[in-house]
């Protein structure tokens, strides 16, 4: 969901002095640790307040302080689980962006800012009961399902759990695949996870053994052949879906296609998309 966070409109600005008193003013957290996986993604661990309670798939603003002192604030899909004692986050870099251009930046031991509000769509108790749950995600909207796949209750609703990635080249996938891989050595979920966990990743502009964009092989049907599994059926498949706006219409649109109805943390259903960019 983090491809178009420097598209979002700045936090409401609010005066220094109302800030030390305004309980919901957001709170500097310390980094702990960066890793850059390519000149456009990288992931970043921040202290976690004692205080600051999610769900699993939520989003939060966070951000840094502009030069007046204001803070500027994007959405960011928390990777990391609820029950992990840190703040995991997972992001691209836009050179003139206001907020990752300098983002990209941070090292151990910098200040970031962390909003008190976390909220979002992609929740499992925004899903009816099913057999089987898809994450389709392009780009860094793989983020809020790298938080996902690592919640035990994620593998005590479902059977079989397959998540996509699509990027435009292959050191894209890389924070997606080694996640997965790790899972198997996690002391939470790793015996849950076998048998249970699948990635499917594709690449649309570098040679990789599957090609092409997650919407096109929904249509032609090779997602499903080369998974071994049927095609989407609203009685037993639930779907999140994560990515660009553009990514994130086209494939509510072919979940609709296929009898999958629209759910919400107000009313569960079939599949949920990440709203904070879906316009």
């Amino acid at each position: 969901m983090n491809e178009s966070l420097d598209m979002t409109a700045d936090a409401s600005p609010a005066p220094a002095a109302a800030q030390n008193v305004n309980p919901n003013a957001p709170t500097a957290e310390t980094v702990l640790e960066v890793e850059h996986y390519t000149d456009r993604l990288f992931r970043f661990r921040i202290t976690r307040p004692r205080s600051f309670r999610f769900r699993t798939g939520e989003f939060v603003m966070i951000g840094l302080p502009k030069e007046d002192g204001r803070p500027l604030l994007r959405a960011y899909s928390i990777a990391s689980p609820a029950w992990d004692e840190e703040l995991e986050f997972y992001s691209i870099k836009v050179p003139d962006g206001p907020l990752t251009s300098r983002l990209c930046n941070i090292q151990p031991g910098d200040k970031v800012l962390l909003g008190k509000k976390p909220t979002g769509t992609l929740v499992l108790d925004a899903l009816t009961p099913g057999k089987r749950l898809y994450m389709f995600s392009t780009g860094t909207g793989f983020a809020p399902f790298a938080s996902l796949v690592r919640d035990p209750d994620t593998y005590e609703r479902y059977e079989e759990v397959i998540v996509t990635h699509t990027c435009r080249e292959n050191a894209e996938l890389t924070y997606s695949q080694n996640l997965i891989n790790d899972l198997v050595n996690d002391p939470l979920v790793g015996e849950m996870v076998q048998g249970k966990l699948r990635l499917y990743t594709t690449c649309t502009r570098e040679d990789h053994p599957r090609m092409g964009r997650i919407t096109t092989l929904i249509e032609n049907g090779k997602l499903f052949e080369d998974l071994g599994v049927p095609p989407l059926d609203p009685a037993c498949d639930r779907a999140m879906i994560c990515g660009s706006m553009e990514m994130i219409q086209d494939t509510k649109n072919l979940m609709i296609a296929a009898g999958l109805t629209e759910g919400s943390n107000s009313a569960p259903a079939e599949f949920v998309i990440e709203k904070a960019f879906a316009g």
